[in-house]
């Protein structure tokens, strides 16, 4: 089992915060740029 800490992270393109892996993520990790569906939405805005 992992520890949170040890799981990957990346930068969310719209809000700018990180945002750690998921389980539901697991699949398309590599193609994950949005930390939630409001900035996946918002994406154009720059800001959420």
């Amino acid at each position: 089992m992992r520890r949170k800490g040890d799981l990957p992270s990346k930068v969310c393109e719209t809000c700018g915060l990180p945002f750690s892996w998921r389980k539901k993520w697991e699949r398309d990790w590599e193609n994950v740029r949005y930390c939630s569906e409001k900035c996946r939405r918002n994406k154009g805005s720059g800001t959420a």
